[in-house]
Formats: C-alpha cells, sequence, structure tokens
C-alpha cells in the first residue's frame, strides 16, 4: 500500500547529509533524453510514498512539467508500472503516460497530473462530484477487465496480507501474543473473509484507489497514480478504498449512498455485481474488513520498521472501520471479542469511539 507523502527539496552535501547518488543518476539520464527534453537544473522532489520510490516533479523547456520517477533496484522494478499504465490507458481513465524509461536503473520520466489530491480538495461541498467522478472512472476501469493480464488476487496473496495483522498490529503494536483459543478465533474470522473475498466476481484492481491517489483535474478527472501493484481480483475492492479510506471518512449515510450509485451504475454497464443490494454491501463490508485488518498490519509495519511514524495517527480510523464492520455480523464477532480482550490488556493505544 503506498500513500503520498510531500517531501523537502533535497539539500546540498553535508557531513550529515550524505550525496544523494540516486538524484545524481537521474539527473544525468533526463540530460540524455533528447526526444524528450527537460531541464534538469529545476529538478525538484514532487512526492514520496510508503515504499523507496521517489517522485521528482522537472520543468520543460516549452513551459511545462513532467514528472521523473526514482525507483530503486532490487527494491523496486518499474516494469509494472510501465504495464499496467498501458492497461490502464488503454480503457480511457486518466493516468501518467510513460515518456521515457530505463527500467535497468529504475528510472521513468511521467506526464504531469499536478499536485492536487483528492485529499485535499476532499469536503463537504466537493465530495459528491468528486466520488461520483471516481466512481465513473472505475466502473469504466472495470468494464474493460480482462483475465490473464494481471497477476491473480488469489487466496496466497489475500491471507498473506492478513498475516500482517497478527504480526505487526497485534505482535508487535499491542504487545501481544495469542493463546490457542484466541488463534482459532481469528483464524476463523480469517477463513470467512477469504471465503467471501474468493467467491466475488473478478476485475483489474487498483489496489490503493483512494484519495491520496487520485489527482483532481479539470478534465478527464481524476488522474490515477500508484496502481503498479495492480491484480485481477474481488469486483469490491476498488470500491471500499475509495470509500472507507484510511485518510478520510465519511458518515455511513454518505458511503452507503455512494455504494448504491455505483452499484446502479456497476449493474446498468453489464458488471457482475451482486445482483441483491444487501449482497452486494456485505460484499463490500467483508472486503473492506479485509483490506482494513491489512492496513492496520502495514501502518504498524511503517512506523516499527521503516521508521515512518506519521502513519500512526491513522490507526484509529482503521481499527474502527474493523469494529464496526466486525460487530454488524455474527460471524465476526470472535475478532471483536479477541480486539477487546486484547486492547483492553493495553490501554494506552485503545481508543473510545
Amino acid at each position: 500500500m503506498s500513500s503520498h507523502i510531500t517531501l523537502a527539496t533535497p539539500s546540498s552535501t553535508t557531513p550529515h547529509n550524505p550525496p544523494d547518488l540516486r538524484l545524481a543518476q537521474l539527473t544525468a539520464w533526463l540530460a540524455t533524453l533528447a526526444a524528450t527534453p527537460t531541464l534538469p537544473e529545476t529538478l525538484r522532489a514532487a512526492s514520496s510514498d510508503a515504499s523507496f520510490r521517489r517522485y521528482f516533479r522537472v520543468d520543460t523547456p516549452d513551459g511545462g512539467t513532467v514528472i521523473a520517477m526514482d525507483a530503486p533496484p532490487p527494491q523496486e522494478d518499474v516494469r509494472p508500472f510501465i504495464h499496467v499504465a498501458e492497461l490502464f490507458g488503454q480503457t480511457g481513465v486518466t493516468v501518467p503516460q510513460v515518456l521515457a524509461a530505463d527500467p535497468e536503473h529504475g528510472f521513468l520520466l511521467l506526464t504531469d497530473l499536478g499536485a492536487t489530491t483528492y485529499l485535499h480538495q476532499l469536503n463537504s461541498d466537493t465530495a459528491h462530484k468528486l466520488y461520483l467522478d471516481a466512481i465513473d472512472a472505475l466502473i469504466r476501469l472495470q468494464s474493460q477487465s480482462q483475465p490473464e493480464l494481471l497477476p491473480e488476487y488469489d487466496r496466497a496473496l489475500l491471507q498473506r496480507e492478513l498475516m500482517l495483522f497478527p504480526e505487526w498490529y497485534l505482535g508487535r503494536h499491542l504487545g501481544a501474543t495469542l493463546t490457542e483459543a484466541q488463534q482459532v478465533d481469528l483464524d476463523q474470522v480469517f477463513e470467512v473473509l477469504l471465503t467471501n473475498n474468493l467467491a466475488q466476481p473478478q476485475v483489474f484492481v487498483h489496489r490503493d484507489y483512494h484519495s491520496r491517489n487520485l489527482m483532481v483535474l479539470p478534465q478527464g478527472n481524476p488522474g490515477i497514480l500508484d496502481f503498479q501493484d495492480a491484480v485481477y481480483g474481488p469486483i469490491t475492492y476498488d470500491l471500499v478504498s475509495l470509500l472507507r479510506d484510511a485518510y478520510i471518512a465519511w458518515d455511513e449515510e454518505m458511503v452507503l449512498d455512494w455504494a448504491i450509485r455505483y452499484w446502479e451504475k456497476a449493474k446498468r454497464a453489464g458488471l457482475p455485481v451482486n445482483p441483491d443490494i444487501d449482497g452486494f454491501y456485505r460484499d463490500f463490508e467483508f472486503m473492506g474488513l479485509q483490506r482494513h485488518l491489512k492496513v492496520l498490519g502495514i501502518f504498524a509495519r511503517l512506523n516499527y520498521r521503516d521508521g515512518k511514524d506519521a502513519y500512526l495517527q491513522d490507526l484509529p480510523l482503521v481499527r474502527e472501520y474493523v469494529f464496526k464492520t466486525a460487530r454488524r455480523y455474527r460471524e465476526l464477532a470472535p475478532l471483536v471479542r479477541l480486539l477487546n480482550a486484547l486492547e483492553g490488556q493495553t490501554p494506552q493505544v485503545g481508543y473510545t469511539f
């Protein structure tokens, strides 16, 4: 899961700030691009994300700007980005175009979709229009899905994501060691979620279709970023990423209204959503719970392993999503019981809603 964060512009070299060799290599590469000329001396930080990737904005001789991506091997591989950019671009949604590429060294030059994310623009006045645009773009993308063009969001991957929750959130963040009975409860809930997720119709899945990866555009809104981890998987995944966003929350009534609007539009577009609205919303909720358990683990890992403590401030909202969903379904009650027991032992990380 990636999230764009503003970076400071790289400063000059000091004993405590070693030279940025990747930045020097990127600047040198840009200077070689005769077919797509830039002004390398104008290179400045645009954003970073939860991975090793960095993004820089650079001016062009005609007065425009483009984006240079630094994705250092072996930690990163730009080839999936190139593939998905072409695949998604062919559906008619707005994604950056790849202007130049050096996959061996992990450099890309991309069209610039601006600096205004959904997260920066969303408020009570703008939300409805922005979300309907995002829903329309999602349906356009899903409607042209084809199997075997992206990796499968299979049981192994879904389960591997779920295991981040006990390892990093329960184990590292809460300092908990599960009893045998608690492990049985958690395994039971995981099986309920996986059974539902795998039974859902399969489409193209962005995997992080949310307010930090959608850019507000005057035409072709939204611009879609950070899609390199796209897969072929459950149809409700991207909708729940959008409407139950880890970084901004909306009243349940609004979320339900947008979900129903998506469901109606998806049916008209011929997408294989659950024909029963109650069944569809259950699919939406169970998929959301899988995602939010994973996100609790990822945010904890970003803090404890990667030193990115800003993500801890987003834990309470994600945890609230988990509790609200788990309390609504009898088969998810063991998860509520487990969290109540473990967080009751560690009141310093308990939250009241």
